[in-house]
């Protein structure tokens, strides 16, 4: 409007933006929370805890980390036991897979929480990895990472006594080679994150071999593969 030689007050042109609900220059252009997840998710790391009670009411933290783009997750940590008590969260050390791919990763995804201390997000800045954090009170923000909470739960820890720190180690670390390796994922067509082997697809007209049931955390989940 200027260079058309028409004067406007700054509180008009607040007023009229008001009036009609349109945000500041520099956001209305910007994409969305959605949008920026999808563009970077090849570069996306999302981090959250979740608690495990144990039979003698001992709550344990977990911590993971979820690649966005192939939804393959990482336990966190000195790997035994894979969990953290709260003051043990400020010095992770993220497992030899996920360091090998620093040079790819841009972003980590986590919320607010005090448990994420300064010397937490030191050690993903020292690889490259800027930290961003979600607004407050906005776990939505953060998606895969509570989506995986969800599924770990529903799958595996809602229907297993958990007794002690080496019992949840053991069960979280056979159900993440089901979940990384073997486990459909709708996001991924039907894929797991890195199947363990390619699936042979029978051919029309051919006679079908047998099928194998493998039981999976004692039977908890199954997994299904052609005989040899």
């Amino acid at each position: 409007m200027r260079n058309l030689g028409v004067r406007v007050s700054a509180t008009s042109v607040r007023r009229i933006l008001r009036r009609h609900r349109i945000g500041p220059a520099p956001r209305r252009g910007g994409p969305t929370w959605a949008q920026f997840l999808r563009t970077q998710a090849s570069g996306l790391l999302a981090t959250d805890f979740f608690t495990v009670e144990t039979v003698g009411l001992t709550q344990l933290y977990v911590l993971f980390v979820v690649e966005v783009q192939r939804r393959w997750v990482h336990l966190v940590g000195d790997h035994h036991p894979p969990h953290w008590s709260v003051g043990s969260a400020a010095s992770p050390e993220p497992d030899a897979d996920l360091d090998e791919q620093g040079h790819r990763l841009r972003y980590l995804i986590r919320d607010r929480d005090a448990k994420f201390s300064a010397a937490f997000d030191a050690v993903f800045s020292a690889a490259g990895i800027d930290v961003v954090k979600i607004p407050p009170r906005a776990p939505r923000a953060n998606p895969y990472a509570e989506r995986w909470v969800r599924t770990v739960r529903s799958e595996c820890l809602d229907w297993t006594l958990v007794w002690n720190e080496r019992q949840l180690h053991r069960l979280l670390t056979e159900y993440l080679r089901h979940s990384n390796t073997v486990r459909p994922h709708r996001s991924l067509d039907l894929q797991p994150p890195r199947p363990a082997s390619r699936l042979t697809l029978v051919q029309p007209g051919t006679v079908e071999s047998s099928v194998q049931r493998v039981d999976v955390l004692g039977g908890l989940i199954h997994e299904y593969r052609r005989a040899a």
